[in-house]
Order: C-alpha cells, then sequence, then structure tokens
C-alpha cells in the first residue's frame, strides 16, 4: 500500500511554461512521505485542525484534535487536544490565534515518529504586532496511546497582520536529508530550513487567502523535492492567477522558480503518481481561470472548468519537460459520478493513495458544494482511480467511486450546507494494510461539524466521528470540526 501526501476525451496539451534553465545539483532520492503515526503504535493517526475552537473561554484561539488510529479504526483509541493551553507548547491560547488553521505532518526531528507542524496565523506575537502569526512543532513520542512530545516555535511572524502559519508544506527541499518547512503568509512564501535558516521564496498580491501549497519530485533533472504553489487574486491591485513550482539550486543556495502555469486557479493541489510512471504528478484541484479568459486554457477546455474541473499536469523523465503533457476532467467526464453544475466545487479539496495496490495513485476529490438532491451545498467525494495513462484511460473514460450522506450504507442523511467533502484525507488507520479514506463535513449539526471515515475507501462498515463521539467541549463559536484534516 503506497499513501501520499491528496471528459470524454483525454485534454493533452503543452501549455506550461517552464522557468529558469538552471542545473541543480543532484542529491539523495526523495523520501516516501513519513506516516502520521505520531505515537509509534503503527497505526496511522488523524490530525484534525480546530482553529474556531474556543480554548480557555478564548473565542477562536484554536486547538488540533488527534484521533489516534488502532485495530477497528478511529474514534475507539481516543483523542487528545493540542491547544496552546497544553503544558510545553509556546504561547497562551488568544481570542484570534487560529491555532490549527494550517497542520501538516513531518518527521522534523528525524527519530523515525510523525511531528504535527501547526500554524496560528491570527498569534499575535511581542514585539511584532497584532496576527504577525506563528509556527509550531509539536513532536511525536512512542509510547502508546496519547503520547506526544515536546513543543517549539518553528518561526514567527515579523510583523503585524503577516499571519505566518496560514497554509503550510513539509520535505527535505535542500537534499541535505533533513526536514525543511514552507511556511504560507500574507501575499508570502517563506522557506525554513531545517538548520533555521529564513529566506523568502516569493512574494506577490494573493487576494487575502493562504497560498495552497503541497510538495513532490516534480523535476525530473534531479531527485529532491520541489515546492508547488497555487495562489490568486482578483483586483487587487490587479487581477491575476498562478500555479507555480519552486525547486532547491544549490548554486544559488535557495528555491528558484522552475515552472509555471499562468492565468490557472486552484483551490487544492496534489501529487501522486497517477500513471505508474515512477514520476509524481501534479493534479490542480477546482481549476478555472481568473485572470483572463480563453488566453491559453490553462486548465484544459473551457467546458470542463463547469462546477470545478481537475487538471493534472504529468511527470516526465526527461529534463525541464514537466506538463508537458496534461489531462482534464469534470464531473461530466465519462465514468465520473455525477453531473457538473455551477458551484459544486468539485475537486477544491484532494488526497492521494494507491487505494487498490495495483502501482498507480488514485486521487480522491471533494465537492463540498455539491447539490444532493434539492438539498444546495449537501457535498459529496469522489475517488478517481489511476490507470495506465493516468486518472483518465486511451478511451477518454474515468473510473470512479461516489460517496456522499446520500449513498448507502453511509451514515448520516444529506442536508443543506453540510459541505460533506470540504477536506479529505487518506491514511490506514486501522492497520490492515489498505488505504482508508476520511472526508470532513464541517456543516454538519449547525456547523458542529464531523469526519466520515470509509474503510478501505468503501461505504462497506464506513462510520463517522464526530465532536459529541469524543467527548470534544462545547466551544462558544461553531467547530466546523472537518474543515481541516492531515494524515497520509
Amino acid at each position: 500500500m503506497r499513501i501520499r501526501k491528496y471528459v470524454i476525451a483525454a485534454t493533452v496539451a503543452a501549455a506550461a511554461t517552464t522557468g529558469p534553465t538552471l542545473t541543480p545539483t543532484a542529491t539523495a532520492a526523495v523520501p516516501e512521505p513519513v506516516t502520521s503515526d505520531f505515537n509509534g503504535d503503527g497505526f496511522t493517526d488523524l490530525a484534525v485542525g480546530v482553529p474556531n475552537a474556543s480554548v480557555d473561554g478564548r473565542t477562536k484561539a484554536g486547538y488540533v484534535n488527534v484521533v489516534w488510529g488502532g485495530a477497528g479504526g478511529l474514534g475507539a483509541h481516543g483523542n487528545t487536544r493540542v491547544s496552546q493551553a497544553r503544558t510545553g507548547v509556546p504561547g497562551t491560547p488568544e481570542q484570534g490565534d487560529r491555532f490549527g488553521a494550517a497542520v501538516t505532518v513531518a518527521d522534523v526531528d528525524g527519530d523515525g515518529t510523525a511531528d504535527m507542524v501547526i500554524g496560528a496565523p491570527g498569534e499575535d506575537v511581542t514585539g511584532r504586532g497584532t496576527d504577525a502569526g506563528t509556527v509550531a512543532v509539536v513532536k511525536g513520542a512512542r509510547g502508546g496511546q496519547g503520547s506526544l512530545g515536546t513543543a517549539s516555535t518553528a518561526v514567527n511572524g515579523p510583523s503585524a497582520s503577516a499571519a505566518y502559519g496560514k497554509s503550510l508544506a513539509a520535505a527535505d527541499f535542500t537534499g541535505d536529508g533533513k526536514t525543511d518547512l514552507a511556511v504560507g503568509a500574507t501575499d508570502k512564501v517563506v522557506l525554513r530550513t531545517a538548520a533555521g535558516a529564513l529566506s523568502t521564496v516569493f512574494t506577490d498580491h494573493m487576494g487575502g487567502r493562504a497560498p495552497v501549497l503541497t510538495t513532490g519530485d516534480f523535476d525530473a533533472a534531479d531527485d529532491t523535492t520541489d515546492l508547488a504553489v497555487a495562489y490568486w487574486a482578483v483586483n487587487a491591485p490587479y487581477t491575476r492567477s498562478h500555479v507555480r513550482l519552486w525547486s532547491w539550486f544549490e548554486d544559488e543556495k535557495q528555491l528558484v522558480n522552475s515552472w509555471n502555469t499562468d492565468n490557472a486557479a486552484a483551490s487544492a493541489l496534489a501529487a501522486g503518481d497517477f500513471d505508474g510512471d515512477g514520476r509524481d504528478d501534479l493534479a490542480l484541484g477546482e481549476c478555472r481561470e481568473i485572470a483572463d479568459e480563453n488566453i491559453d486554457d490553462p486548465c484544459g477546455p473551457q467546458e470542463f472548468a463547469k462546477g470545478g474541473g481537475i487538471h493534472i499536469h504529468y511527470g516526465s523523465d526527461t529534463p525541464y519537460s514537466f506538463g508537458s503533457r496534461s489531462q482534464t476532467l469534470n464531473q461530466d467526464t465519462v465514468g465520473v459520478y455525477g453531473r457538473a453544475e455551477d458551484g459544486d466545487r468539485f475537486g477544491a479539496s484532494l488526497a492521494v493513495a494507491d487505494v487498490n495496490a495495483d502501482g498507480r495513485d488514485d486521487l480522491m476529490a471533494g465537492a463540498p458544494g455539491e447539490a444532493i438532491g434539492d438539498r444546495a451545498g449537501a457535498g459529496a467525494a469522489t475517488l478517481l482511480l489511476g490507470h495506465a495513462g493516468g486518472l483518465v484511460d486511451a478511451y477518454g473514460e474515468a473510473s470512479s467511486v461516489a460517496y456522499n450522506q446520500g449513498t448507502p450504507r453511509v451514515p448520516g442523511a444529506a442536508e443543506a450546507g453540510d459541505a460533506f467533502g470540504a477536506a479529505v484525507a487518506t491514511g490506514d488507520y486501522d492497520g490492515d494494510g489498505e488505504a482508508d479514506a476520511t472526508t470532513g463535513s464541517p456543516g454538519e449539526n449547525a456547523s458542529t461539524g464531523g469526519v466520515w471515515v470509509l474503510p478501505s475507501a468503501s461505504v462497506n462498515n464506513s462510520y463517522t466521528v464526530t465532536p459529541a463521539k469524543l467527548g470534544l467541549p462545547a466551544s462558544s463559536t461553531a467547530l466546523a470540526y472537518g474543515q481541516t484534516l492531515s494524515s497520509h
């Protein structure tokens, strides 16, 4: 089992523009992402960011809820709340900190146990100002259920409203075998290396949104991990949309922009080997043009943007040719359940796993705006299976499995505004060697929220993990539990 950190005819295009033709320094092979087993018991755990939660009476102070995996899956083995009220975690809970707004998983200290990297973009930092933001690392610890180690601050925002920790990604970007952190902030992405050096990757107007980050080895010229970034803005001060890659160049001692597809806006990114050729591919979720319609179709033919399209740029063994082959699909693609309708937001969340163990990654895609019957925004999720040619086969068709709260054997009932599929994640939570899937439904139960677990990505024996079942305290603000999920 491999778990990765998420048309009538396939569209094959070469719309991408390559960046500078610098020669990177080859280094050791990129390791597989660490499994989010925070206590070393062999079971994948699920980290749920709950930034809207009240802590010690402070509204939207936020916490991360770790739901421990084990035999039988999630929910039966306890859970642990990690907030700034926890002994050893830097800072104190304050109104609007939004601790848990972003969560990612990495082995930061290299001890073989997963650690949590947590963003709190609303953190006020002494001497730096309101909403400067902070990023904390909470170490995992071997020792069974509930075990977590020490915590530390990775980086603080430098000034008011910098909002460091809006988004996060972790990988060995520099090729030294140690984990580095990419941090999304207000109109900025920064790199914090394992050695503690801090540098700006780039700055640009992002319309107040968090930059979307993911990682993968997209450049065939080396074997280091690259950083993928998506962001867009409207009239701030001008309209633009970008998906770009940054790669480490040893001579420059920095991440350098190595590939671009401009005019494409994506709500989610995911890396996986969808065609089984050994090279990472990049999926752009809810891909659409923002900057200027009909320039170069950066998300494939315009008709596939309806309701949200997924555009895939495929890796290549030829240096500097990443993305020269692409495919596009949406809910009007043959083999994809549902129908493309405005507002579906198909691909707004993405997660990757080789669910059927055929050596090709599969893609889980959320559509939180999907209407189920007349229940607007009830939401849905779809599993798209990888083929030899990618997510679309040689006949221009896809293979998929659909899930929503109206699907037989899926618990609950589809209700307007549930937003089922707002977040998706994968992991082997029950330790049976098969990939399970989770999908968040933050609008469930008057926005209290919940998480739906699909063992082996099947509706059979599916179940829910909710704040009530976990015994989480009531909050003065809606928890929206399931809005942010992190595991693999």
